[in-house]
């Protein structure tokens, strides 16, 4: 933030001056976190109380913030995480001290993965407990930061009612500045419940900073890519996070160059443009094309593992890589690196590229995917096809989809058309199980018009089975797919490919059906036929319900090994 603008400087109303002179009694320091999130324009929150946390869930109640409360952490992280990705605004995340903090961990891996701006604020043993004695404090850990410190943005302990308001803008000026990510705060209970003669918190302020390319990176980059023969882009992730969909099309198009999207950038470009390469990456065909680009252009992706074909993917001609995480930078492959937010350095080039024509590429990009498709044809895997074919003929194009990590996500990771931007997502960035079905419930209460859609197996599904009840307590419109096989089938395909044989894979699991009606959420069991008859009744019925397909899927050969 620049201290150049003092016409900038945020100033009061007459009201707000004289709630400040007049603070309502009974105010402590929970009164200030809520405040200060109203105050930066959260408008929903999501967690689950404590003991050390009471008072910042008391202040809920004097506040006009909406509370959504989940039955594990982890699941109320998964949450917030979608919120944040369907929104692009920060999503807070409540949680109390030791285990119900550190249960979040694994959430807040996956929304640091795939850039999803929560703001976790948790609550600490009293203030006197800080600094790693060991006190015997109900959920004491030595240095609860610690736990968090890898996982996270940034971290912030406060020791004082009066750093709340100021540590909380920051830790959201943090989680938006591009990339986008988890942070997370600390407060101790103490602090928490002692009244507070700190005014009521009016004018925050909490702007992220702009990541602009740097113009003669740019110069270079439009450069390669005016005069290249065969140029390719790869669209990830942060051209959907940085909304940034009609750049990259205006930009193909000025270029004539073929698109492909990564898994987390499903949606960056249209499936059906004579352009769109789609999102085979996990295909041979695709890597030998883009390896052929004499300029390869990279764009929000750190061409990781799932995006390299399994780090078997070697271009041979320039790279040039757009990226806002610092880190991913030219990690895997040297590059024309250009630490930038998608949408900026975009805009940037395509004022910055002349036009070049070349009628050959639709003809070279319908090539590659007639390829893939006689190569998936010849393996008869009609089931599987047929099943992605009917969930995308069932979802409504604007409905979001969350993905479980289950075989027929890594289906659709390839195989889906996700028709718009931002309406397709997976836990494919940190890869943890149970991700779908609570996620949905995040996205459903960001925008109750329309159905959310959520595809899970049963192993995955029974991580988050709790959440049923508030699903149903909330009344949130989501339908829940979950292809039962018995097992985690996509490690049973896994072990036997690796060993011969698979361990620990088959489990007992419930009658899903009925386990949902006892929630009082309406459940039918489906098959291949009528999948999407069913699917889109259910979509269609207001509030939640759950939709259970027996079936043995199998995954298409991999082309990495």
């Amino acid at each position: 933030m620049s201290h150049d603008h003092h016409d900038e400087r945020p100033r009061l109303t007459p009201e707000q001056t004289a709630a400040a002179l007049n603070p309502p009694a009974g105010r402590n320091g929970g009164d200030l976190v809520v405040e200060t999130l109203q105050g930066l324009g959260a408008t929903t929150v999501f967690g689950l109380p404590g003991q050390h946390a009471l008072g910042m869930f008391d202040a809920l109640r004097r506040s006009s913030l909406t509370y959504i409360g989940l039955r594990v952490e982890n699941n109320a992280g998964f949450a917030a995480d979608a919120y944040g990705r369907i929104t692009g605004e920060v999503a807070p995340l409540l949680l109390s001290t030791g285990p119900g903090a550190l249960t979040s961990l694994a959430a807040l891996q996956e929304a640091a993965a795939a850039s999803a701006p929560v703001l976790a604020i948790s609550s600490q043993i009293p203030v006197a407990g800080l600094g790693g004695g060991r006190h015997g404090y109900l959920h004491e850990l030595r240095d609860q930061k610690a736990s968090f410190r890898d996982v996270v943005k940034s971290v912030h302990t406060v020791r004082t009612a009066s750093q709340i308001p100021s540590a909380i803008a920051a830790a959201w000026e943090s989680a938006l500045t591009a990339p986008h990510g988890p942070v997370w705060i600390e407060i101790p209970q103490d602090v928490l419940l002692a009244e507070t003669i700190v005014p009521v918190v009016s004018a925050m302020d909490a702007t992220p900073r702009e990541l602009y390319a740097r113009p003669e990176l740019t110069a270079v980059a439009a450069d390669l890519l005016s005069k290249a023969e065969r140029p390719a882009i790869i669209a990830g992730g942060g051209v959907v996070r940085s909304d940034a969909s009609g750049k990259l099309l205006a930009l193909a198009e000025k270029l004539d160059a073929p698109v492909v999207t990564t898994f987390g950038g499903k949606g960056a470009f249209p499936w059906e443009h004579p352009l769109s390469l789609q999102s085979w990456l996990e295909d041979r065909y695709t890597t030998d094309f883009l390896e052929s680009a004499d300029v390869l252009l990279v764009v929000g992706s750190g061409l990781g593992e799932l995006s390299s074909n399994y780090h078997t993917f070697a271009p041979r001609g320039r790279v040039i890589q757009i990226e806002a995480d610092a880190g991913k930078l030219e990690s895997n492959h040297p590059a024309l690196g250009i630490h930038a937010d998608a949408r900026e350095a975009l805009s940037d080039l395509l004022e910055a590229v002349d036009r070049r024509e070349d009628p050959t590429a639709p003809e070279r990009v319908r090539t590659v995917l007639e390829a893939v498709r006689e190569r998936i044809a010849a393996q008869e895997l009609t089931l599987e096809q047929r099943l992605i074919a009917s969930v995308r003929e069932a979802l409504p194009d604007v409905s979001p989809s969350f993905w479980d990590m289950t075989i027929l996500a890594y289906w659709a990771w390839s195989a889906f058309d996700a028709r718009h931007p931002n309406t397709m997502h997976s836990a494919q960035g940190a890869g943890g199980l149970g991700y779908g079905f609570p996620a949905a419930l995040g996205a459903a209460a960001a925008d109750r018009t329309r159905p959310v859609l959520v595809v899970s197996g049963d192993g995955g599904a029974m991580y988050s089975i709790a959440e049923l009840a508030t699903a149903r307590q909330y009344d949130l419109p989501v339908t829940w797919l979950i292809v039962d096989d018995g097992g985690y089938g996509i490690l049973r395909e896994y072990m036997t490919g690796a060993f011969g044989e698979a361990t620990a894979t088959e489990l007992t699991r419930p009658d899903f059906v009925a386990l949902a009606e006892s929630f009082g959420v309406p459940a039918i069991r489906t098959t291949p036929e009528s999948l999407t008859a069913d699917l889109a009744a259910s979509l269609a019925a207001p509030g939640p319900s759950v939709v259970v397909l027996p079936a043995l899927l199998r995954m298409f050969e991999p082309t990495h090994l």
